[in-house]
């Protein structure tokens, strides 16, 4: 822009400003009021709710009807009763503001640091709340409703065979009632929840409602990402299983799903709760998520799970669920017979779930039933396994033997064909058919022992009867890593600052493993760098885990020893080579004339 066209913008900028205030209207003076009060009715405030002065109500809505609809607003406010159910599983408070469950918590089972674990989160007063939408538009959750009950004690103890059912009801404005009613007996982790309305036809709008578990499952172990990393929000439906994994700091994740499903729940490392439609279908379900950090660079997830159920508007009608809130242990989650033993991480449905949940866990708890030491329970599967697998490991150490005899006639081949790699290759090859040698019959074995012990990491990892049981000395909770020593630093890079006692010799097991069995001098640097790489990666890894594989090292050890002294003067004999037919299976079929056209 040159100078004309800037002095020229500037100009109309400033013709601009003095049109504008030319036409502005002239301020107005304000009134003088000789009493001091104003000619206009003020507003004046009163609780929650806004009147005129000339007493005619505003045309704002008060806050309990803004939030609970003028059918439930009386029942914004009152008076909190709590009472508790106990049973020989579970500890329960109930209270009236909801009709929730203010605590939850499980007898046999302690955190980390002592406490009972105890599944309600304290910041929101209880969870298990309705929620739905009223005629007048309001979007209404029961949670901070007051609830009136029929118990008339505060403290109910549940024995032997008996069952108790606590009522509590919330009546709306229009002389309808919404009516929560919970079930408990002994010796199991749930509790049967009915939801029944009564005249509410011309209240509840979408004939739909939602029952929601909105605050997750609180953390139980020391580690917090860790326990982090089993979590999700997870549904069931169709014999499929989906969920939700919040992974992402800061980050909601939200899923909705239509039509029937089986249940829906939320998880962590060893602990759930889930919701399971007893006698209605549903309608969908809802799954949120979210993932914040805590102190101690640890993280939280937070998950929701909602039930849709429908509404058919009738005078009076009813659903029943069934409450789930206990260990993930399969044979407690397998006997609902609802496919809630999907509820643990046991790897990949399609291969390596099924070894883990019908062979390797049902033989696990098999040996527990004689030997009441998980960890001696380790050693004896760790040797059972062995056992199994010692034909594929017998193939795999013969091919290995093989392959260390020929490397002589390797070298001398490599030598005399440095200078035409097609000439060495084809030399290699034949030298492998002369002697029957697979190159691939070292690792064929072990990569079919992959899957299973893939499957025996996912049960070690999340197995729920390791969880604080002690082995020997320090080794005091299986499920977590044994640490003999804390360095008064952090390894860059890796991250590690307590030392794992099991783990450091289980990498020695592995060195000494591989120092037996690699014999090619350009494999020298294997022999060192595998045994400090899974050293590093399995330092984290629970104690249980680390023992089965250390011992599995161990007894691999013993079977190579005595494999090398076995076959260690045997000759490597050459194979004889089987002569190919000519025609092969069809040589004596007569061939069939060609027609001529």
């Amino acid at each position: 822009m040159d100078r004309q066209s800037t002095i020229g913008m500037i100009l109309i900028f400033i013709l601009l400003v003095i049109w504008m205030m030319w036409n502005a209207p002239a301020p107005q003076q304000p009134q003088r009021i000789e009493n001091k009060q104003e000619v206009v009715d003020t507003v004046k405030t009163t609780g929650t709710s806004q009147v005129l002065q000339d007493g005619t109500p505003s045309k704002s809505v008060d806050k309990e009807t803004e939030l609970y609809s003028k059918f439930f607003a009386a029942r914004a406010k009152g008076t909190e009763r709590i009472v508790t159910i106990e049973t020989d599983k579970i500890r329960a408070e109930l209270t009236t503001r909801g009709g929730r469950i203010r605590r939850w918590e499980l007898k046999g089972f302690k955190t980390w640091d002592g406490y009972p674990v105890q599944f309600v989160s304290y910041n929101h007063g209880g969870d298990l709340s309705v929620l739905f939408t009223t005629k007048d538009g309001r979007v209404v959750n029961t949670g901070n409703l007051f609830f009136d009950t029929d118990a008339l004690t505060s403290h109910i103890v549940i024995d032997n065979n008996l069952e108790f059912e606590i009522k509590f009801v919330l009546p709306a404005s229009n002389g309808g009632a919404l009516t929560k009613k919970m079930k408990f007996k002994n010796g199991v982790y749930d509790c049967d929840v009915t939801i029944e309305f009564s005249n509410l036809q011309d209240v509840l709008a979408n004939y739909q409602y939602e029952v929601a578990w909105e605050h997750g499952v609180r953390y139980f172990e020391h580690n917090s990402v860790d326990e982090a990393s089993f979590g999700a929000a997870l549904v069931y439906a169709g014999h499929e299983l989906t969920e939700i994994d919040a992974h992402e700091l800061g980050k909601t994740v939200e899923k909705e799903m239509g039509g029937t499903v089986d249940w829906v729940a939320v998880r962590n490392k060893y602990f759930s709760v889930a919701l399971i439609p007893i006698t209605h279908e549903t309608e969908g379900a809802y799954l949120a998520g979210t993932r914040i950090s805590i102190p101690d660079n640890g993280v939280n997830e937070i998950y929701s799970v909602a039930l849709r159920m429908p509404f058919k508007g009738l005078v009076s009608e009813q659903t029943t669920l069934k409450l789930f809130a206990g260990p993930l242990d399969h044979s407690v989650l397998k006997s609902y017979n609802k496919n809630l033993e999907q509820l643990m991480s046991l790897g990949w449905s399609w291969l390596v779930r099924p070894l883990a949940e019908y062979l390797f866990l049902p033989l696990f708890k098999f040996i527990h039933d004689f030997v009441p030491n998980w960890g001696l329970v380790i050693i004896i599967f760790s040797i059972i396994i062995k056992i199994a697998l010692h034909p594929l490991t017998k193939k795999s150490t013969e091919s290995m033997q093989k392959m260390q005899k020929l490397q002589p006639m390797f070298e001398e081949i490599r030598e005399k064909y440095k200078e035409d790699p097609q000439k060495m290759n084809q030399a290699i090859m034949n030298l492998y058919r002369e002697y029957g040698v697979n190159p691939a019959g070292g690792c064929l074995p072990l990569l079919l022992q992959l899957p299973i012990m893939y499957a025996l990491y996912f049960v070690f990892r999340g197995a729920i009867e390791l969880r604080q049981s002690s082995f020997i000395w320090w080794i005091t909770d299986l499920s977590v890593p044994d640490v003999i020593y804390s360095l008064p630093f952090r390894i860059p890079l890796v991250g590690i600052q307590d030392v794992s006692g099991i783990a450091l010799f289980m990498g020695i097991t592995m060195f000494i493993q591989s120092k037996m069995t690699i014999k090619d001098p350009r494999q020298k640097m294997t022999v060192w760098l595998m045994p400090i790489l899974m050293t590093l990666l399995f330092n984290g890894f629970p104690s249980g885990l680390n023992l089965y594989y250390a011992m599995f090292n161990v007894l691999g050890i013993v079977q190579q020893a005595i494999s090398n002294k076995t076959h260690k003067d045997e000759p490597l004999r050459k194979v004889e080579q089987k002569k190919k037919r000519k025609g092969g299976v069809f040589k004596n079929i007569p061939t069939i004339p060609r027609l001529r056209r």
